[in-house]
């Protein structure tokens, strides 16, 4: 009696491993490709799997519906053109996905006076409206004695606005050539 029940959960055991590894196998569905066509380049891999819709992706666990436009800020041509008119100054914080450039203070001459340039991206297109452009001043008239004020629609907010704007309209048309 022993020696039937040990063999019988020697026989269960085997069973169990043999449903698992029936599992395991079907899942790869016998699906292997022809070496000749599978290109050998990662990338070229990559985007080939895109094109046919293969892949892996948790955003349906998530509740995302995979219909997301992802922009990297290589192709967006007023964050490029910010960068690009913004480039003398320190900047203190750049972050694309929230759309933000703030610089640090900056000052050119002898005077007393910095400037700090905050740029909110409110939109990817290619407006006046897109951005909005936030320019504080600061005046010291000692090292303990500063004072901070706004500087709202001024002539170096306008003129930072159209120059953006000027500089992400010729990249966009450049970027329209090349395709």
């Amino acid at each position: 009696m022993l020696i039937v029940n040990l063999t019988m959960k020697a026989f269960n055991k085997i069973i169990v491993i043999l449903i698992v590894n029936i599992f395991f196998l079907n899942a790869c569905g016998g699906k292997f490709g022809d070496a000749r066509k599978i290109p050998t380049n990662a990338q070229e891999r990559a985007k080939k799997n895109v094109e046919e819709g293969r892949g892996a992706s948790v955003g349906g666990l998530l509740g995302r519906t995979g219909k997301t436009n992802y922009e990297f800020s290589s192709s967006n041509p007023m964050w490029r053109a910010s960068l690009e008119i913004l480039d003398f100054l320190p900047l203190n914080t750049v972050d694309y996905s929230g759309g933000m450039i703030i610089s640090d203070w900056y000052s050119d001459s002898v005077n007393n006076e910095s400037l700090k340039v905050t740029i909110r991206f409110l939109s990817n297109e290619v407006r006046s409206d897109s951005l909005k452009i936030i320019v504080h001043k600061k005046d010291c008239r000692s090292n303990q004695n500063c004072k901070i004020s706004l500087l709202g629609n001024s002539a170096i907010v306008n003129e930072l606005r159209s120059s953006i704007i000027r500089k992400a309209a010729i990249l966009e048309k450049e970027d329209k050539k090349k395709k």
